[in-house]
């Protein structure tokens, strides 16, 4: 397993050229592989000898400043000594006896230098904070093993970004990938995207964990359609939805005379997307036993229908989703540990919409294009307060949750109604748009002074240009501002008349 994890991990950075994705890559699949609550990555800038720092759980950048002044005493006693640490008890270690650790809830440390050509250009450090999980010797040689491996794709990609820009900007990104149906401006909605670009150049399994109503389904079909499998089929199935006796057959097929109701052959969902993506939802829902059936696949390449004796390959690229923590379950041992591995090699974080709130009134905006089409009718945007509320209320369905209620209001209007307002709530609805009303503007979202200025801004601009049947002239002469003012703000705030 170790083998295949380094040689899975080799192969992913390989197609990499964003340091952040590689940084996050490495940070993430050390800590799972490692059973590590915290990974640090320290790198020495070759140019300016000053350091990049970057503090990751679980694959997610956090605050460096809690963890700044012992990061630095571990890595500064890697480089002076030159040699890996291992720690069972770092605020027992007399080697670390100057720290102050404060609050710092922390127990075992191990870290290793990255190397290049016999110098030092960083250092990985991983850090447990329970009581009952203390490193060992072979986890730092595993440990050393994976740093011999990313250190020379940190410090190439490292290198070549200081000369090049390599990667897409978030601009760049946006518009590439609007055009497949995902929208956003936010700061975790752009990491998503980098990683989706990033998983595109690279043929191994992708994981993807995010909340039900997140958008992981279209994430994946994103993957997909932008890989070199692009133009094969892509096939998507709910683990949740199929019974259990019914999924062995589901997944792989049957021969007629199979079981009681086989009358014909049957081909399986793993056949009907050979050579292609099989998305797998709600993974967590897959029985025991076909966990154990699925590894096998996934290890030899190779399906056999139910009721025959004959294997035939597949050559399927799997992605599976889970709303819940797969390194939970297999904590529980409610999910298998080999498998996970498997399913493991390219982990992606699809972000929840209360992570990715400045994106609502995009994705508000896109629903509403979307269902006044399909229902003929000529609302053309939201009153500002609309969007407030929107943008400040909590949406347990997440993006589901939210188009479902765009619909509803779009249903609800009225044929010639253009500028969507709190008066056509529904009345459960209405209640807690009052209520949101009344409640002092603390209890709200702190945003910069910025985005609020652009945010009224362009909902000013677009009840202008509804109110004048999209006329920019007219509706720039209302604002009193140049008609050429009107078609600058008009593309730099994205705001399109409908088509």
């Amino acid at each position: 397993m170790e083998l295949n994890s380094l040689i899975e991990l080799a192969y992913i950075l390989s197609q990499q050229n964003e340091f952040k994705e590689i940084l996050r890559v490495v940070s993430q699949k050390t800590a799972n592989l490692l059973h590590a609550e915290l990974v640090l990555i320290l790198m020495v800038n070759p140019r300016t000898h000053q350091t990049v720092k970057t503090i990751h759980r679980e694959g997610s950048e956090i605050s460096p400043s809690k963890y700044r002044s012992l990061q630095n005493q571990i890595s500064g006693w890697i480089m002076k000594n030159c040699e890996p640490l291992l720690s069972p008890d770092v605020k027992l270690d007399p080697r670390f006896r100057r720290v102050h650790f404060g609050d710092l809830s922390i127990k075992s440390v191990m870290g290793v230098p990255l190397r290049i050509e016999g110098n030092i250009i960083g250092t990985l450090i991983l850090i447990n904070k329970n009581q009952r999980d203390e490193f060992s010797e072979d986890e730092l040689s595993f440990l050393e093993q994976i740093a011999i491996i990313s250190a020379p794709y940190l410090r190439n990609v490292q290198q070549l970004q200081q000369y090049f820009e390599l990667p897409l900007s978030g601009s760049g990104l946006r518009g590439k990938y609007e055009k497949l149906g995902l929208l956003g401006k936010s700061k975790k909605f752009i990491e998503l995207l980098q990683s989706i670009e990033a998983a595109a150049r690279c043929d191994v399994r992708v994981l993807l964990e995010g909340q039900s109503g997140t958008g992981k389904e279209l994430v994946a079909q994103t993957i997909h359609k932008t890989s070199a499998r692009g133009s094969g089929p892509f096939v998507a199935v709910d683990c949740g939805a199929i019974p259990a006796n019914l999924m062995e057959s589901e997944l792989f097929g049957h021969v007629k005379g199979a079981f009681t109701g086989a009358t014909h052959e049957r081909k399986g969902l793993f056949i009907k997307a050979n050579h292609g993506t099989l998305f797998m939802d709600e993974i967590t829902n897959l029985p025991l036993e076909m966990q154990s059936t699925l590894l096998r696949v996934l290890q030899e390449g190779e399906i056999r229908p139910v009721g025959s004796d004959v294997s035939c390959k597949v050559d399927v690229r799997v992605i599976s989703a889970a709303s819940v923590s797969l390194r939970e379950m297999v904590d529980k041992e409610q999910f298998r540990e080999d498998l996970f591995y498997r399913l493991y090699v390219y982990p992606i974080s699809v972000p929840s919409l209360a992570d990715r709130r400045e994106d609502i009134p995009m994705l508000a905006n896109h629903f509403l294009k979307r269902f006044t089409n399909e229902q003929n009718k000529k609302a053309e945007s939201f009153h500002y307060e609309i969007l407030d509320f929107m943008k400040n209320r909590d949406w347990p369905g997440h993006i589901r949750e939210l188009e479902n209620f765009v619909e509803r209001l779009v249903t609800i209007a009225s044929p010639k109604l253009s500028i969507l307002d709190h008066t056509i709530l529904p009345e459960e609805l209405k209640k807690e748009f009052k209520k949101a009303q009344a409640v002092p503007d603390n209890h709200y979202v702190v945003k910069s002074l910025n985005e609020s200025l652009a945010e009224y801004e362009e909902q000013l601009i677009r009840q202008a240009l509804v109110k004048y049947n999209w006329n920019q002239a007219k509706a720039a002469r209302a604002l009193k501002i140049p008609a050429q003012t009107m078609g600058h703000k008009m593309r730099k705030l994205g705001i399109k008349k409908p088509g």
